[in-house]
């Protein structure tokens, strides 16, 4: 293998799926980590696997961590509903405590035994649902963390955590991916996808994605249960 080894958090959405195109356009040998976290949408995982051998990842790791047990997130919990009205103010019912706090680490710790010098991930902090661990203040904090909780970084190998679509808009993200060949109709973008991966249409996260083709010009491949 040529090319540095970088982990790539993903998820098999629509965002991760285009951050792990631009590792792999940057010459990385990339590594895809998913998480099994008791998600209600498990079709993601499906997903993720797809877009990681469509893709060319060097290995696709799927680690299972039972958020699930904690509940406090309609993803997580089947009592707590599925916020449906649209992008609202404030931090939405589908935020996951500690979510992305858990998957870098998991990440940060294949990177170290990999040697790998770099993790992606397709966080976003434009066309998003107001998650606080989507921030740019937020990965500079872990980035910076991570630098001091670490034997390779104290040792001079320093760890940069990439977060390249957190500053861009849903419709340039798709269009940066669809320049690197991405293939959006095997990602998983719904909260409440069914197991064969079809979308409710209704959620945040399908508003996003739909408004995020339609403003990009291109026509979304997304099989949705509502029209």
């Amino acid at each position: 293998m040529s090319g540095e080894h970088a982990v790539v958090l993903l998820s098999g959405g629509l965002d991760s799926a285009t951050v792990l195109a631009i590792a792999r356009d940057e010459g990385y040998v990339c590594h895809a980590l998913s998480v099994a976290y008791g998600q209600r949408h498990a079709a993601e995982l499906q997903a993720a696997a797809r877009v990681a051998a469509a893709l060319g990842a060097h290995a696709h790791r799927v680690v299972d961590v039972g958020l699930g047990q904690f509940g406090g997130s309609a993803l997580t919990d089947a009592r707590i509903d599925v916020p449906m009205r649209g992008v609202q103010p404030g931090i939405p019912a589908t935020y996951v405590p500690a979510r992305n706090t858990v998957m870098l680490s998991l990440a940060l710790a294949w990177a170290e035994v990999l040697g790998a010098q770099d993790i992606f991930v397709g966080v976003n902090a434009i066309d998003y649902s107001g998650y606080p661990d989507c921030r740019p203040e937020y990965i500079a904090a872990f980035e910076a963390m991570a630098n001091l909780a670490t034997k390779a970084a104290v040792e001079g190998a320093r760890l940069r955590l990439r977060a390249p679509l957190i500053a861009l808009p849903k419709a340039d993200i798709i269009r940066r991916g669809a320049a690197l060949g991405v293939d959006y109709a095997l990602t998983v973008s719904c909260y409440q996808a069914d197991a064969g991966g079809s979308a409710c249409g209704l959620c945040d996260a399908c508003r996003l994605r739909r408004a995020g083709f339609a403003a990009a010009g291109l026509p979304d491949p997304t099989r949705y249960i509502t029209a």
